[in-house]
Parts: C-alpha cells; sequence; structure tokens
C-alpha cells in the first residue's frame, strides 16, 4: 500500500479547528456553543466590497495578472501612504490570502534545512507553513509576565546559525495581542541588518490598536529595504475572511521577482475577491474608527472578567483581537475538550484554542488557551461565566 510522505505526516493539526468534531457532537445534544476559538469577525464587510461584486459587468470571469490587478496594486500603494509607508504598486504581489504570501516568502527566501526565528508563542500556522516548506521554525520564547513584549535581542542572537535567514514577527500579535513599539521595530532591524537576515513582519491586523497606541511598520525604517517583507490581508481589516486576498510587500526587488515566479505558478489571485477587496479601500474612515471602537469595548470586557475568575492570568493586549489566558489547570487541551464534551450551562457552553498548539517548545503554554473576542459583548459576558463555571467545576472532581 502506498504510504504519505514524512512531510504529510510531521504537518500539525490547526489547534484552532482540532476540537471542531466535539463541537460539532455537542450541536447534535442541543448546546450552544460560543466560539472564542476562531478569529472569524461578526462586523459586516464594508458595503463597497458587497455592491462591486454584485454589481459587476463582467461577461467571463477571467484569469488576473499573477501579481494582480494593477489598479488594486496602485490603491494599495495609496492605503499604505496614508500610514506614511511609501511604496509603488510594483513592490506589492496580490496572494490568495495572507497564508499564501508567507508560503511565497518562504518558498523565496529559504532553502531545505534553514531555519526562521520566531518569538513565540506564534500564530500556529507558522508552523504550518515552515513544515511545508520544509524550513525549520527557531523558537524564542517571549512571557505573559511581561505582556509578551519582544524577548532581549541577546535571546535573538544565541539562536542566530549560519542556516538562519529570517526572523518573523506578528505585529499586532496573533495570538497575544502583543503590539511591538517603535523602539522593538528598531531594535529588530538593526540586528537584521547586522546578520545579514530578512525581516518578516505579518501586518494584516495593522488597523486594530488600542489606547492611543500607534503601529510602526518594519516599512517604515529607511534602511531596511533590502530586508523588509510584510505580509498583509484584507481578511481582518474589512471582515472579508472568505475573499481570501492578501498580498507580500517588499521593496527588495529579487524577493518580488521570486515570489512571481511561484505566483506565476499558481497562475492568478480570484477574480471576483480582487474586486470586491478594491472596492474595500473606499470603505470611509469611519468604518475603521467604528470598528476599532467596537474591539476595544470588547477587549475591555473580557479581560475585566477574566481578571475576576481565581487563579486566571492574562496580559491586556494592545492590538489585533486576541489574548492568551493561563487558567488553573495542568492541560487546556483537555479542559477545553471537557467544556465541550461534559459540561454545559443551560444548554451552553464555550469552545476555546488551547495555546499548546500556538508554541513549538515542549511543554509550553500547556495550561494556556488563546481567546478571540470577536463576538459582541453580551455574549462574551455570557461565555465568561461559562467559564468561570466550567473551571469550578472541573476543579472539584
Amino acid at each position: 500500500m502506498p504510504i504519505v510522505s514524512h512531510k504529510g505526516k510531521a504537518m500539525p493539526e490547526s489547534p484552532i479547528r482540532k476540537l471542531v468534531p466535539f463541537a460539532e457532537k455537542a450541536v447534535k445534544e442541543g448546546k450552544h456553543i460560543y466560539h472564542l476559538n476562531i478569529g472569524q469577525p461578526d462586523i459586516k464587510t464594508p458595503i463597497e466590497a458587497m455592491n462591486a461584486v454584485r454589481d459587476h459587468k463582467l461577461d467571463i470571469l477571467a484569469y488576473s495578472h499573477s501579481a494582480g490587478f494593477e489598479s488594486f496594486r496602485k490603491k494599495l500603494a495609496g492605503y499604505y501612504a496614508k500610514h506614511d509607508i511609501t511604496i509603488s504598486s510594483d513592490d506589492i504581489l496580490i496572494t490568495t490570502g495572507g497564508s499564501e504570501a508567507l508560503i511565497f516568502t518562504m518558498g523565496s527566501i529559504t532553502d531545505p534545512g534553514d531555519e526562521i526565528i520566531v518569538p513565540e508563542p506564534f500564530y500556529a500556522n507558522y508552523y504550518s507553513f515552515s513544515t511545508q516548506s520544509t524550513v525549520k521554525v527557531v523558537p524564542v520564547i517571549s512571557k505573559l509576565e511581561t505582556g509578551f513584549a519582544l524577548p532581549p535581542i541577546p535571546d535573538f542572537e544565541k539562536l542566530i546559525t549560519p542556516k538562519t535567514k529570517a526572523i518573523l514577527i506578528c505585529n499586532p500579535g496573533n495570538p497575544t495581542g502583543y503590539l511591538y513599539s517603535k523602539e522593538e521595530i528598531k531594535q529588530l532591524s538593526k540586528l537584521a541588518i547586522k546578520y545579514d537576515l530578512f525581516l518578516i513582519s505579518d501586518e494584516v491586523y495593522r488597523e486594530f490598536v488600542y489606547d492611543s497606541s500607534e503601529h510602526y511598520s518594519i516599512l517604515q525604517e529607511r534602511d531596511l529595504e533590502d530586508h523588509a517583507i510584510v505580509v498583509d490581508s484584507v481578511s481582518k481589516r474589512y471582515s472579508m475572511c472568505g475573499a481570501r486576498i492578501g498580498c507580500l510587500v517588499s521593496k527588495n526587488k529579487s524577493v518580488i521577482e521570486t515570489a512571481m515566479k511561484f505566483a506565476q505558478a499558481r497562475l492568478s489571485p480570484p477574480t471576483l475577491a480582487q474586486i470586491a477587496s478594491e472596492a474595500a479601500l473606499e470603505a470611509p474612515d469611519s468604518y475603521y474608527k467604528e470598528t476599532v471602537e467596537k474591539y476595544k469595548l470588547r477587549r475591555d470586557t473580557l479581560v475585566s472578567g477574566l481578571r475576576e475568575i481565581p487563579g486566571v492570568k492574562v496580559a491586556l493586549p494592545k492590538g489585533a483581537f486576541y489574548c492568551i489566558a493561563e487558567l488553573p489547570v495542568e492541560d487546556a487541551d483537555h479542559f477545553a475538550e471537557w467544556l465541550l464534551n461534559k459540561f454545559d450551562l443551560n444548554k451552553q457552553t464555550v469552545m476555546l484554542a488551547p495555546a499548546s498548539g500556538f508554541y513549538s517548545s515542549p511543554n509550553e503554554g500547556k495550561n494556556q488557551v488563546r481567546i478571540a473576542y470577536v463576538l459582541n459583548r453580551r455574549d462574551l459576558k455570557k461565555s465568561i461565566e461559562i467559564l468561570r463555571q466550567g473551571l469550578e467545576k472541573y476543579n472539584s472532581q
């Protein structure tokens, strides 16, 4: 019998989706589940995007250019200019989601066995993408006690080897919600230049920053032009996860030219989704402002509620719409499964994402969960109460 590849066997399960069978069973048993496990916004997609698809005049749904619509790339360059980022449309490659942008990036800058240093906990699919690209993720651990701030630069330097090709960050962070400061970005920039490394920044949550904080992009570092690669997406910014449109941005012409070969191999990004995404850029500034205000209120509701539960620890996220919470349990994976299988409060329960899947270091994050605060405040309050009573019952067994 033919067998699957070692690479296929090594592909990790998604910590966000692996509990789905238990959730489906709970629903069949009549339970209502509050989904805290996945970053699917409930904010409405900009009407401009929906109307553009609804009113399109296409007679043929044809391929686009492999780099994406030129008109879309030009408008994106204008969007970045509003954020003090000076790039041209030729520095942008439209991809099928931010995921493909990361895959193209890894394919363009690494060879099998090369290494990428990533502060952990990190977005779980980084591990999947690196496995697919036969690249080794080298973790540098950030801690809840510091709010998941950038680890000390010497910690990075200890990990750099001849095989190190890049440092990868998520800013603001998924799953931590940490927002790197301008000074931290400058420290990483100096490190990348010193060791001649790429600095990759996943900036899909750029708009979601709170408490008068400001997002500072690696593309704003003038000395970093040959080193900086940004991954972006419309999924969260415009509540368009199903569009699967993202982009890779870099002023390094060799990176763009190389990534373009990967783009040509997959032909083109989806046409209708590009039409919607280009139109979304016409959304008024009030769309961003109102969305950020909603998430800030949800963050405050969640964090204050979690801090009232005995034994729970949580850092205050400065961006994105996630937080990592440490629970008074030994095994968060078991607890999350138990909540779906064995517990309900008036036929209601919650679904969490165990944080161990956001670490590559063994035994890290075993008592942590990632929570996405994408639900309305009423449902968040109900979820917190379910979690509180669930923990109480679980620990009394």
